[in-house]
C-alpha cells in the first residue's frame, strides 16, 4: 500500500506563546520518520509529506502521489493549533482516506471549554472550571475553591503551562489569566485543580474498542507542582523532566481501573474520536476526573499510547498496522 505520511512543520519564528513552545511541533517530523519505518517493515511503501506554510503545495503534492492512504500526523498549520482540524477537513475535499479524527473531533477536543462543556452536560467528571475570554475580566466562581489552575483554551502538548499556572489566590490568578491572554493571545480556562494520581488512558479502535493498559504519570515530591508542565514533557535535561516519570501499566485496584476504562471509553465516544485517542484524567477519592481528550496524540516509538500498547503486547510496527488497517476499512 502507498501510504503518504503527513506532518506539520514550525514556523521560524512563532506567531504567538512562547519561543521555546517550537520543541513540541518539532518533534512532529521525527514522528513522522518513526511511523514510515515501521510501515516500511509491513512491506507498504510510505512517502513524508510535509505540510509547510503554503497548502496548496501540500495539496497539490498529495495529488501528484495518489496514496491509497494518508497517516494523519499533522498537529496544526504552520503553527497555529487551531487550524489542524482544517488538515483534516483538507484530506476529506481531496477524497483522501485518512487516519485519525474527523474534522469535528479535532475541533472539538482542541477546545479545551467546549470539550468540558460537553463532558459536564453528558455527567462526565471533569474538574470545575470557568473560561475567561480574550478581552474579559475573570468574575470569581462561588463554587471553584483554590488551587486552580489555569490554562490556554487551545493549546496542547502542555504548552502554556509551568508551574506558575497552579495558582493559590486572586492575585495570582488574575496574573496568569493575564500571561495567557497577552502570551497566547487566546482565553484562558481556569479549573479547579485536582491533586491526585495523573492516570492516561489511550483507545484504539471504532467498535470493538480496546482500552490499552492505563498507564500513570507519577511525580516526585521534589518538584514545585505535581503537574506535566512544558519542561516535564519535553525538556529533557530539566529537572521537571527527570522527575516526571511514565509508569506502566499503573497500578490500581480493580474497581477504579473499571471505572477508569468506563468512562475514557465514554469520553470517546460523545467526542467521536476516531482511530485512536488518549483521555487523561486525575483520579480523587475516587472519582476520575477528566482533564482532556485527546484525538491526535502522539504515537511515537517512546509516546504514552505505544508505551501502553507495548505493555498490551503489541510492538510499535504491530501497532502502526492496527491503525491502518482500522482507518482503510473507510476506503470506498
Amino acid at each position: 500500500m502507498n501510504v503518504a505520511v503527513c506532518f506539520n512543520l514550525v514556523p521560524p519564528r512563532p506567531t504567538r506563546g512562547e519561543a521555546i513552545d517550537r520543541i513540541a511541533e518539532q518533534g512532529a517530523e521525527q514522528e513522522a520518520r518513526a511511523v514510515a519505518g515501521a510501515l516500511c517493515e509491513l512491506g507498504h511503501k510510505p512517502f513524508l509529506v510535509a505540510l509547510g506554510e503554503d497548502v496548496t503545495t501540500f495539496a497539490a503534492e498529495l495529488r501528484r502521489l495518489q496514496p491509497d492512504l494518508a497517516f494523519n500526523l499533522c498537529e496544526a498549520f504552520w503553527g497555529e493549533s487551531r487550524k489542524e482540524m482544517h488538515v483534516a477537513a483538507l484530506f476529506d475535499l481531496l477524497g483522501i482516506t485518512y487516519t485519525g479524527a474527523p474534522p469535528l473531533s479535532l475541533g472539538l477536543t482542541q477546545d479545551k471549554a467546549r470539550t468540558k462543556d460537553l463532558l459536564s452536560k453528558h455527567q462526565l467528571p471533569t474538574p470545575k472550571y470557568c473560561l475567561v475570554k480574550l478581552g474579559e475580566h475573570y468574575s470569581r466562581v462561588k463554587d471553584m475553591v483554590y488551587p486552580l489552575i489555569v490554562k490556554p483554551r487551545w493549546e496542547d502538548a502542555s504548552q502554556g503551562i509551568s508551574n506558575e499556572s497552579v495558582v493559590e489566590n486572586e492575585k495570582k490568578l488574575l496574573a496568569r489569566i493575564d500571561y495567557v491572554h497577552r502570551t497566547y493571545r487566546q482565553g484562558a480556562l481556569v479549573e479547579e485543580f485536582i491533586e491526585g494520581r495523573e492516570i492516561n488512558a489511550a483507545i484504539i479502535g471504532n467498535g470493538p474498542h480496546d482500552v490499552l493498559p492505563l498507564s500513570e504519570i507519577t511525580f516526585h515530591p521534589d518538584l514545585a507542582q505535581p503537574i506535566v508542565s512544558f519542561e516535564g514533557k519535553w525538556l529533557e535535561q530539566s529537572q521537571q523532566y527527570k522527575l516526571t516519570e511514565p509508569v506502566c501499566p499503573a497500578q490500581l485496584k480493580t474497581r477504579s481501573e473499571m471505572l477508569l476504562r468506563d468512562v475514557a471509553l465514554r469520553a470517546y465516544k460523545l467526542l467521536e474520536c476516531r482511530d485512536y485517542a488518549r483521555v487523561d484524567f486525575r483520579l480523587r477519592d475516587g472519582v476520575p476526573y477528566i482533564l482532556e481528550v485527546n484525538a491526535n496524540p502522539d504515537i511515537s516509538p517512546d509516546a504514552g499510547l505505544a508505551r501502553s500498547a507495548k505493555v498490551a503486547k503489541l510492538s510499535y510496527p504491530q501497532l502502526i498496522a492496527r491503525i491502518l488497517a482500522i482507518a482503510s476499512k473507510r476506503k470506498n
